[in-house]
């Protein structure tokens, strides 16, 4: 299996990632999962790895605060449901992210990230930030900022609007609920608890040699978004 993707001319994907996350759908328990684990390793884990690698020299060029160690939590989403609270209660997720984040000394929260994602039929890249609340010292800091600001944010609509799809999730009654567009209203930054702007590919386009410098220029081009939300000092 490895040595198939690796004679792809170097892609980092080959069809058999996404042929996995397809059976993982339709077959979505632990006996099938510990039937499949050494594949799963094959054609999910490490051509992740090895688009962490990759990705890794330009994410740092970016932001040497990039937390680049390769952990699960941290670079990688965990494959495992944590079913407790979850609707579903489907062991395993069809899917996986690679982000790339920096957490500010002594603050837990992760308020921005970079990052890949993929599933069955299709894969993300762009830029999200969630936060836990109005109390949060990411909402604290993210709602004046975006006030003041609001001109800068229309420039980068305006510049990104054609390439990448933009929404946001803001509280009603207790569920989130999704919005489509940028937010750009003070009262919109006030309620807001995550923000997501995003480029979707084919699986076909993540087999191409390609795929790792389409990744490095979205992540270029969104970078500004991300300084904006993360934790650091920014200046428009």
């Amino acid at each position: 299996m490895n040595g198939h993707r690796k004679s792809q001319a170097n892609a980092v994907f080959a069809p058999e990632t996404f042929r996995f996350f397809r059976e993982l759908g339709r077959n979505n328990r632990k006996a099938w999962m510990d039937q499949h684990r050494d594949r799963y390793r094959a054609v999910v884990v490490e051509p992740m790895r090895e688009l962490l690698d990759r990705l890794t020299p330009a994410a740092l060029r970016l932001d040497p605060r990039f937390d680049v160690s390769g952990r699960t939590g941290r670079n990688f989403s965990r494959i495992n449901r944590d079913i407790r609270f979850a609707r579903d209660k489907s062991p395993y997720r069809a899917q996986m992210y690679l982000k790339f984040a920096a957490s500010a000394p002594g603050e837990a929260e992760e308020t921005a990230e970079l990052y890949v994602g993929v599933a069955a039929e299709t894969v993300t890249t762009g830029f999200r930030m969630y936060h836990n609340g109005r109390r949060s010292p990411a909402a604290a800091r993210l709602v004046p900022r975006a006030a003041e600001h609001r001109a800068w944010l229309e420039r980068h609509r305006r510049r990104l609007a054609r390439r990448y799809e933009s929404y946001w999730y803001a509280t009603e009654r207790g569920e989130w609920t999704k919005h489509a567009g940028w937010p750009l209203e003070p009262a919109e930054w006030k309620k807001l608890k995550g923000w997501v702007v995003r480029r979707k590919l084919a699986p076909a386009a993540a087999c191409r040699p390609s795929f790792v410098s389409e990744i490095e220029r979205t992540f270029r081009e969104l970078f500004p978004l991300y300084r904006f939300a993360a934790f650091q000092a920014w200046k428009p």
